[in-house]
């Protein structure tokens, strides 16, 4: 039973030697870089610990069990201070980053929440955002992806270094007539170059990937900066990508998720078709730790799960759950659990079973409008973990959520408003 007692919730958190989670919320090994100046914790950096006390949270909210067994969830703080909806979060050590379609990424301090910093007014809508080491990469409506240095250093903590496609890469080809694609009638772009909106990115293995409404996926290298590969993915925008065990998985409005692998040096190439429901968007996927589990949420408000073979060369449709009356926007997942946000406004909690299945193990109610973009936290916080949303309401709101209840209880849950 949880208790109602504040004292239960002032729990230590241990931060792991590599604490970045991704956009895609998946196990991406070898992509921290070691740098003295780094603000997100690398690879290699002893642990640290913090306290996260309650006190200093301006919503005073936590879980509470009613008489009837069932968990409601409070939100332990409304992130307020975006001008736009907040369209993607990620985990950077002790910060958690929040962007938003109003041009703006803010940085808020963990333990007590409060906004540290922010930075990229005026550098077009963010769709995406991913950290390695101590780079941020932000993905824009206006078809760029702009890198940031973050260095307690300078004035300036988030530093803009450069933007991709970069000039060097640009100038090497722009001479060249064969390195130039038709994007529409009568129009030209490099192939370096994003034709649309990027609406997604992903890191793995010393790469980033990104994903965009033109229908490609491209490649760059993290060392250099350079666009390696321009890929004719999908037959209509692609709307999510996550990365594991070398395989990346395209996510697309054509209803296709698609997998893509590279053998040494050689480009990547399609695997296999993870094919869902005909004519409906897929908007987000997913993928277990081990690479064995993949999840889609689409348009219909279904989340469906797909098994990979050991040689992940194959995949197989195992679960189909109606996840939300409503479109499945975003997902995310944490061991045995996985969030689905939607269009509906609300958040569900699902328990990943035997053979892929999923059982239904709560609701959380409160966001004021769509929910676009979740994160979970690996630390453990008194028998739970911390979950962060963003939605179209401006807000990011932070949960706590205690393992627990999903465990005992598969009745739904609500929320209740501080």
């Amino acid at each position: 039973m949880v208790s109602t007692s504040m004292d239960l919730f002032v729990s230590e958190i241990t931060t792991p030697s590599t604490p970045l989670l991704f956009a895609a919320a998946t196990s991406t090994t070898g992509m921290s870089t070691s740098s003295s100046d780094s603000i997100c914790s690398s690879e290699g950096s002893p642990a640290t610990s913090f306290r996260f006390e309650l006190q200093d949270v301006e919503c005073h909210s936590y879980p509470s069990k009613s008489l009837s067994g069932a968990y409601s969830y409070r939100p332990l703080a409304v992130l307020s201070g975006h001008i736009g909806s907040v369209s993607c979060l990620a985990l950077c050590g002790e910060f958690i980053l929040s962007a938003s379609q109003g041009k703006d990424i803010i940085v808020w301090q963990q333990p007590d929440l409060r906004l540290f910093t922010k930075f990229g007014q005026g550098a077009g809508s963010v769709k995406a955002l991913v950290t390695v080491g101590s780079k941020v990469f932000t993905a824009h409506q206006d078809s760029r992806i702009r890198v940031w240095k973050v260095s307690r250093r300078s004035e300036n903590v988030f530093r803009l270094v450069d933007t991709l496609p970069t000039t060097k890469d640009y100038l090497g080809k722009f001479m060249k007539q064969s390195n130039y694609v038709q994007t529409r009638r009568h129009h030209k772009k490099l192939w370096i170059e994003h034709a649309d909106s990027i609406s997604c990115l992903t890191v793995y293995n010393g790469l980033v990937y990104s994903g965009s409404w033109d229908k490609t996926l491209k490649v760059w290298r993290i060392s250099d900066l350079k666009c390696l590969e321009s890929i004719k993915a999908h037959d209509d925008a692609i709307n999510a990508l996550v990365a594991c065990k070398g395989i990346v998985y395209s996510a697309s409005a054509d209803g296709k998720i698609k997998a893509w692998g590279k053998e040494g040096r050689n480009s990547h190439s399609l695997k296999g078709i993870l094919e869902g429901h005909k004519d409906v968007s897929l908007n987000s996927v997913i993928i277990s730790d081990d690479g064995k589990w993949v999840y889609g949420g689409a348009s219909d408000g279904f989340v469906m799960g797909w098994e990979g073979s050991h040689d992940f060369l194959s995949w197989k449709l195992v679960s189909e759950t109606k996840a939300h009356q409503m479109a499945v926007l975003c997902m995310c997942l944490t061991g045995e659990f996985l969030f689905s946000g939607s269009a509906d406004k609300s958040i569900r909690i699902w328990k990943r079973e035997a053979f892929g299945k999923l059982s239904k193990a709560g609701v959380i109610n409160g966001h004021e409008g769509p929910v676009k973009c979740l994160q979970a936290s690996p630390h453990n916080v008194g028998g739970g973990f911390m979950l962060y949303s963003g939605g179209l309401d401006k807000s990011v709101r932070v949960w706590w959520v205690p393992k627990q209840s999903a465990v005992q209880n598969t009745q739904e849950k609500s929320i209740s408003l501080c």
